[in-house]
């Protein structure tokens, strides 16, 4: 090597240890903060990293523990909390998922912040019901989430002949029969458990309206689940089966939406995390995409969301990463930054919806409407009931099981 080379090598190995013992020393000292979630799509890792980059500009280090499924993401996180190795914080959504690590006190709670927000008026009550628990707050909300949008490529309508957006169920299975007739996939599904409750979810909040899901899923009343109101859900659920294609089995949500997006298929049924991906892709809603929220003035409006717990630890600089952390997280600007790349709604009233896109300033005026207010089906189930029904759902969607026989094992699955 000639003596330059080795001068300038020796240089920029110098440089380098500057540089890596500045960054060292910049963040000694500086709040770290572990932080468990499921977001590893593209639109949720641009809209996670909206909290990381808030996080490291107010000073703090973010620790970024990524585990795909919110399943494994949530058992990974009560894992490491009862084996007495948690994260600084974890994702949950604002149901009753994380209810028994709060009644063994294994959480700190975030009254000074809820406090500070004024949550106990100002969100909407399906969350704020299940974050607080005997007076106190134990997850800082993100957003809500409307978990049974139906989306459809306008690209795609257009080659089926659809002209008019569908306003009715029957509607929506008439453009479904013009898809597939256009040669088409209808409805991009991905056969997992809980996009098959979706679309149950959305099947039952549409047809059998408000008083009939309250009655089902809140009340788990055993004469509306044996009711013939009940059975026409379960009907029309199961009809939409007819219009996936034959690789929806196992198919991510994402990998769904991407057959939106590449205008492969016209319609999917879920929640408006997909906008996300559609922004990834640089489409702008009512443009490439369109957006309902239901059918109907009347028709529910479902509410659901990702909150953050933070485990108690007996770390004190733990405890002050969480705080800085959940400060952050509340702040209108990390939220509006969030929500915009979530596809999301503010869960605060006050942050600026100027900039949201056409479907989410749609929804922020349903959410106007607290009369239509409903949770999903976690807001009311234990998620013991909650993989019960889910069990009889998948089952249903995917054999030959009778109607009355589904009837009978959902009446089964949420007995009280």
């Amino acid at each position: 090597m000639h003596r330059a080379h080795k001068l300038a090598l020796a240089a920029a190995l110098a440089l380098a240890a500057c540089v890596t013992a500045h960054a060292a020393e910049s963040t000694a000292g500086a709040p770290r903060a572990e932080v468990i979630h499921w977001w590893t799509s593209g639109g949720e890792s641009a809209a996670v990293k909206t909290i990381a980059d808030a996080y490291r500009a107010a000073g703090g280090v973010w620790v970024d523990t990524a585990v795909a499924g919110n399943e494994q993401a949530r058992a990974v996180a009560v894992n490491r909390i009862v084996g007495g190795n948690p994260p600084a914080a974890a994702q949950f959504n604002a149901s009753m998922q994380f209810l028994d690590i709060v009644e063994q006190g294994m959480l700190n709670n975030v009254d000074e912040i809820a406090a500070k927000e004024r949550w106990d008026t100002t969100l909407p009550a399906p969350i704020r019901d299940v974050i607080k628990v005997k007076g106190h707050y134990y997850a800082v909300p993100l957003n809500v989430h409307m978990p049974t949008w139906i989306w459809y490529s306008r690209a795609a309508f257009a080659k089926a002949g659809i002209a008019k957006e569908p306003a009715t169920m029957d509607e929506l299975f008439a453009a479904l029969d013009k898809l597939k007739a256009a040669g088409l996939i209808p409805l991009a599904h991905g056969g997992q458990s809980w996009q098959e409750n979706i679309v149950f979810m959305a099947v039952l909040a549409n047809v059998g309206g408000k008083d009939l899901y309250l009655s089902v899923l809140r009340d788990r009343d055993q004469r509306a689940i044996a009711s013939e109101p009940f059975r026409q859900v379960l009907v029309a659920f199961k009809r939409l089966k007819s219009y996936v294609d034959p690789g929806s089995p196992g198919r991510n949500w994402n990998d769904a939406t991407a057959l939106l997006v590449t205008n492969k298929a016209g319609v999917q049924i879920m929640g408006d995390w997909v906008k996300g991906e559609f922004n990834a892709a640089r489409l702008t809603a009512g443009k490439e995409y369109g957006c309902i929220t239901g059918f109907g003035p009347k028709a529910p409006f479902l509410i659901q969301g990702d909150a953050f717990i933070f485990p108690k630890s007996a770390n004190a600089d733990t405890r002050k990463a969480q705080q800085l952390l959940a400060g952050v997280m509340t702040a209108p600007s990390t939220l509006a930054a969030f929500n915009r790349a979530k596809g999301s709604l503010p869960v605060r009233t006050d942050v600026d919806a100027s900039t949201l896109d056409a479907c989410t300033q749609a929804a922020m005026t349903v959410m106007k409407e607290r009369t239509r207010h409903v949770g999903n089906g976690e807001v009311y189930l234990t998620p013991d009931q909650n993989g019960a029904l889910v069990d009889v759902l998948t089952a249903f969607w995917n054999t030959a099981m009778p109607v009355e026989k589904a009837q009978k094992n959902i009446a089964a699955a949420l007995k009280r």
